[in-house]
């Protein structure tokens, strides 16, 4: 196929570099930035090139893909725009999970097919981040021919795609931020109670990790319902409240926001007497937050 370019030698502008090389599927692949240095990567070869500032996109490109920071994305767009009218069927789409497509409508008037391109992957150090492509998923928003090309690039590096309609952007991307983001305060804190019970910090964080990994691969086999363990699956009143007991005022809170959406999981499965019990015993620990509010 033609070639790729890609605006933004950031993490995952050089993930998704090195991932369409390797593919094999594409003529070539273009990145390009704004330092007139390339950044220092050991996979480059002839089917990877790299452009200091933007170039238009030659006839036959078949996507190009905006790596770039949030509020950069208007800019780079009108600036993509004032090169000139879009090649053929060539797709332009940024890899924001939060914005709109709409920051893309000088493209759109110059001939591009837009739309949003989000990878649900964490990216840390772009050489070992490819090896994890295979198993992610992407978003696409856009026109059917953007769900298209989308498709067209997933395939290539062995990732998969779901569509999301722009109206309910907002709803996906919290979902990933959730997911990913807010797990980090979560594990930062249970390796604070750790401490508080006397383990090193480091020795804490490697042992909570496996505990994180196991409970993702029971997730993996049977999903969210079946992997839930624990004294509130299993009724276990007493042990919750001794918890709550020993935890000061912001964890124990946080435990009992958690802790009552873990019961509405394993309500089915419970005593209703169980279940009324815990659901005392966390309201309890809510209801302190809000009178504090109050307060």
């Amino acid at each position: 196929m033609g070639p790729i370019m890609i605006v933004g030698p950031g993490r995952m502008g050089l993930t998704l570099g090195g991932a369409f090389v390797e593919s094999g599927a594409f003529r070539e692949v273009i990145v390009s930035g704004r330092h007139p240095d390339r950044p220092d990567v050991p996979a480059w070869d002839d089917r990877l090139r790299y452009v200091f500032g933007l170039e238009r996109p030659a006839p036959g490109t078949v996507a190009v893909l905006l790596a770039v920071p949030e509020v950069d994305v208007p800019e780079v767009a009108h600036a993509l725009a004032a090169l000139g009218p879009a090649p053929e069927g060539c797709v332009v789409a940024h890899l924001s999970g939060a914005l709109p497509t709409d920051v893309l409508e000088p493209l759109h008037h110059s001939g591009y097919v837009v739309g949003a391109f989000h990878p649900l992957i964490a990216v840390t150090n772009p050489l070992t981040a490819r090896r994890d492509l295979g198993n992610a998923w992407f978003s696409v928003t856009g026109s059917p021919e953007a769900v298209s090309v989308a498709r067209v690039l997933t395939t290539a590096i062995g990732s998969r795609l779901i569509s999301v309609p722009a109206a309910r952007r907002p709803s996906y991307h919290a979902a990933a931020v959730l997911t990913s983001t807010m797990i980090l305060p979560l594990l930062a804190r249970s390796v604070e109670m750790m401490q508080r019970a006397g383990v090193d910090g480091d020795d804490a964080l490697a042992a909570l990790l496996p505990l994180v990994q196991s409970t993702l691969n029971s997730i993996e086999e049977g999903g969210v319902p079946d992997a839930i363990r624990g004294p509130i699956a299993r009724g276990d009143v007493e042990t919750v409240a001794l918890h709550l007991r020993a935890l000061d005022e912001a964890g124990a809170r946080l435990y009992a926001t958690l802790g009552a959406e873990t019961l509405a999981l394993a309500r089915a499965s419970l005593d209703p007497e169980i279940c009324e019990a815990l659901d005392d015993l966390f309201s309890r620990y809510l209801h302190l937050e809000t009178t504090a509010m109050v307060f």
